[in-house]
């Protein structure tokens, strides 16, 4: 029985029977409609243009309803310029300019046919639905051209409409704004899980996008969770960011894109490691920077400088919290200073730069002035950086650790696990959790650490739980039994360097494993599905993305330049749509050539699942809601009929 309260609430919206019984046939049509084509994507590390170029192509989508819808009516060098044009508008547009004799006559048979292509991205939604995603400026012309359904009377009408936008000039703009209505129409939903930053260049860049994107939420990844530390002003995460994106040549990403002042940590670096070529410091250059280059060697101290802040300052945080038993992980005082050497769990180790200008051997772990003088400047940037706060907090409001949706259960780590596949029992700040429950703790957590943040002396600095979470072996977000960033920079031999993975990534081989982590999480084992970012699918190997006979598959296939020597691929795309669920694969992004062409690679796209019936957007979470909303909206029609509520006329 609807409550009283509801219907009286309801009936300030729908006064009468006949707006009720609007709002009825109008949710029930939507009901009706095939479900929206959902993109799921993970691993995105900063580079912004292979995937922006993703979603313009709509992974291949886009190609592959050119072929449809035109055939043998275009040859096959027209349907891939035509591509192109919907994946660069701009790009196509000025080479067009170049090439073409009859640049008019190209923008109206490219206005036309991207109407084409439009109607056939589009005729899955609503007409009010289309509308809100078309332009201010165009929304009318656009309205008209997209339903032009009667060619017999009106053709001469229509062709008018193409005709006086190029005779206007305003033809380029169209042709661009067209374009970004096809792409948008193209995916309906889109799910990132996990690490927007870190690696590529310009994550900055990828969050101003996302920003203005019409449905988009987030899974946290362990990139993302130690910027979101980093956000708060927390030292450790901090300096991990800092080392990271240095050792990257990210200087334009990092005072450019975020006002990061980095000239008081170039300023130390070069008064302590004046004379130190910190050859094994050296920045690994996948782009170069446009605004703020940065010479080698001052950016190879700058890494030193910061590498070694981060060592102090995480067994000041070990040391504050004996309870997340990192123990491990302090060797700033397992180090001989005289004979070069550190003591590991496996044995002793030569150091391979034995010069640590900065560290009291007395008391390794304690900053020196400059450095505290240092890493106070920089919290002060990163807490005042508008943009960096701005993308946070649009990370906290579509964002969480997991989420489940339309039968997917998304997240981008693990599931804490021990070897008999049992979810473990691990304890943050006295609490203990497993599974679910775990993950939704370690949620509420997260936020309370940015939005009400902790400075007591008795807790510590707010933050240390993100800082947690970026290397803990009991968090969700590494996966791993330790994070050996000290080896990697300090010692020669590669076997100290070893990462372990934790159980998790051996068990979800099992049906069994995935069926039960499904159920953990309130969906149904038979017909759901899991899908796990963070770990790249080693293709050139023969692994699988696909993992537990179908239940889980792994999305994060190298879309970072620095994966892809390793993984032999460029990133993978999830594509769930009304009939089927498929993994597109893709090759590397070839950037913009100078003389305006671009080469594009088709992803190779493979059905994982196909639906055995069509879904429709009854079958949906949103669908659960517009049934309630119509049962609710029935009760209120008949309340008004049996004369329990007055309706206003």
């Amino acid at each position: 029985m609807t409550d009283q309260n509801l219907l009286k609430h309801l009936s300030k919206k729908y006064p009468d029977v006949k707006s009720a019984t609007e709002e009825i046939v109008n949710l029930s049509a939507i009901m009706s409609l095939p479900k929206g084509t959902e993109y799921f994507l993970s691993d995105l590390h900063g580079e912004h243009e292979a995937f922006i170029h993703m979603l313009k192509s709509a992974s291949g989508v886009i190609k592959a309803k050119i072929d449809e819808i035109f055939g043998p009516d275009l040859t096959r060098d027209e349907r891939e310029a035509l591509a192109s044009l919907v994946y660069n508008a701009s790009a196509e547009i000025k080479r067009r300019k170049k090439t073409h004799v009859d640049f008019d006559k190209w923008c109206k048979e490219s206005i036309y046919n991207l109407v084409l292509i439009c109607k056939s991205v589009s005729n899955k939604y609503t007409r009010s639905k289309v509308r809100k995603r078309l332009p201010k400026e165009y929304a009318y012309i656009l309205d008209e051209l997209l339903h032009n359904d009667d060619e017999a009377n009106k053709g001469n009408y229509y062709g008018q409409i193409i005709s006086t936008i190029v005779e206007c000039g305003v033809a380029e703009e169209f042709i661009e704004e067209l374009t970004e209505v096809i792409s948008s129409l193209a995916v309906d939903r889109l799910h990132i899980i996990g690490d927007i930053w870190d690696r590529g260049s310009h994550p900055d860049k990828i969050m101003d996008f996302l920003m203005g994107y019409h449905d988009v939420d987030f899974q946290w990844g362990n990139h993302d969770i130690v910027w979101m530390g980093a956000a708060t002003g927390n030292w450790a995460c901090m300096t991990n960011v800092l080392r990271m994106n240095i050792s990257y040549n990210n200087f334009d990403m990092l005072e450019i894109g975020y006002g990061i002042n980095l000239r008081p940590l170039a300023i130390m670096a070069e008064n302590i490691y004046g004379d130190d070529p910190c050859e094994f410091f050296m920045p690994k250059r996948l782009e170069e920077n446009k605004y703020d280059p940065i010479e080698d060697g001052l950016a190879a101290k700058m890494n030193k400088a910061i590498s070694i802040c981060q060592f102090k300052v995480e067994g000041q945080r070990i040391m504050a919290h004996p309870e997340y038993r990192l123990e491990n992980r302090l060797l700033l005082d397992k180090i001989d200073y005289e004979n070069g050497t550190i003591k590991l769990r496996d044995g002793v180790y030569p150091l391979r730069d034995t010069n640590f200008p900065t560290i009291d051997p007395e008391n390794p772990y304690e900053l020196t002035q400059d450095e505290k003088d240092v890493l106070n400047a920089l919290e002060a940037s990163f807490l005042n950086s508008e943009k960096l706060q701005k993308h946070i907090r649009f990370i906290y409001s579509n964002g969480a650790l997991y989420t489940a949706v339309n039968g997917n259960l998304l997240y981008h780590g693990c599931i804490p696990m021990d070897e008999n596949g049992e979810f473990e029992k691990c304890t943050v700040n006295g609490v203990t959790k497993s599974g679910k429950a775990y993950m939704d703790y370690l949620d509420t957590q997260v936020r309370k650490a940015y939005f009400t943040p902790d400075e007591s002396e008795e807790t510590g600095r707010s933050g240390d739980l993100m800082w947690y979470l970026w290397l803990s072996s009991k968090s969700p977000l590494f996966g791993k039994d330790q994070m050996t960033t000290f080896e990697r920079c300090f010692v020669t031999d590669k076997k100290t360097h070893k990462e372990h993975t934790v159980n998790y990534y051996k068990l979800i081989n099992r049906k069994d494993i995935c069926e039960k982590i499904l159920a953990e999480f309130g969906l149904d084992p038979k017909t759901s599905h899991i899908l796990n970012g963070h770990v790249p699918v080693k293709i050139k190997d023969g692994e699988s993305p696909v993992k537990g006979e179908g239940k889980l598959i792994v999305i994060d296939g190298g879309m970072s330049k620095a994966y892809q020597k390793q993984t032999g691929i460029a990133g993978y795309t999830f594509i769930f749509n009304s009939r089927y669920m498929a993994l597109a694969e893709h090759k590397p992004y070839s950037p913009l050539q100078p003389d305006g062409t671009q080469e594009f690679h088709s992803p190779v796209i493979r059905t994982v699942q196909t639906l055995e019936r069509r879904m429709y957007v009854k079958d949906t979470d949103q669908g659960k809601e517009l049934t309630r909303e119509v049962e609710e909206l029935k009760a209120l029609v008949k309340a008004y009929r049996t004369g329990e509520l007055k309706e206003k006329i």
